[in-house]
């Protein structure tokens, strides 16, 4: 019997999962049309996917925040609590 479009999707998904050890999670969001084209330019200008350049932008600003969180009192454990607010840092002005 054919599975229905919804299965294999299903079935799509849960193999790409599997694919990192069972550690991937899925995401879904939209993006503005700006921000879709900034990212696959980068993805190209980098020779990676999109998935490996959000991966790697999102360590560097994880790290940049963890430096940030150093000079707070506690900084460190608020972070990983969720419960540090730090103002957000642009690469430009």
């Amino acid at each position: 019997m054919a599975k229905s479009n919804a299965q294999r999707q299903s079935a799509y998904r849960q193999r790409h999962l599997n694919d990192e050890n069972g550690q991937a999670q899925r995401l879904n969001l939209v993006l503005s049309a700006h921000a879709k084209r900034a990212l696959e330019r980068l993805a190209a200008c980098y020779a990676v996917t999109q998935r490996e350049l959000l991966e790697c932008l999102l360590r560097d600003a994880e790290s940049a925040a963890i430096d940030r969180a150093r000079g707070v009192p506690d900084g460190q454990t608020q972070y990983y609590d969720g419960h540090l607010r730090l103002a957000l840092k642009r690469v430009t002005p």
